[in-house]
C-alpha cells in the first residue's frame, strides 16, 4: 500500500539492465505523461474571473477588506498583515 509507494517514489535510478545490485531492471526510456486534471485544481480560468471580479465591483468589498485598505493607506502595514493573516486562515 501507501508504505510500498512512499519507499518507491523517490527511486528514480536509472537501470543498467543488469539482474543484480541496486540499479537492477530492465532498462526503458521514462515516458513523459500527459498533466492529471488534478494538477490545475485551484487554478482559476478566464470565465470565472472575470464574473468574480464582476461580482466584486457590483457587491464591493467586504468589511475586513475595507479595515485592511484603511489601515494600509494610514501606514499601519504591520497591524494590516497581523488582521489579513487572522482573517484569511
Amino acid at each position: 500500500g501507501a508504505l510500498w509507494q512512499a519507499s518507491h517514489k523517490s527511486a528514480t535510478i536509472m537501470t543498467k539492465g543488469i539482474s543484480v545490485g541496486l540499479s537492477k531492471g530492465h532498462a526503458v526510456t521514462a515516458r513523459t505523461l500527459a498533466p492529471r486534471p488534478g494538477s490545475r485544481k485551484g487554478r482559476c480560468g478566464k470565465r470565472v474571473g472575470m464574473i468574480r471580479s464582476l461580482i466584486r465591483d457590483v457587491a464591493g468589498s467586504a468589511p475586513y477588506e475595507k479595515r485592511l485598505m484603511e489601515l494600509l493607506k494610514t501606514g499601519r502595514d504591520k497591524r494590516a498583515l497581523k488582521l489579513a493573516k487572522r482573517k484569511v486562515c
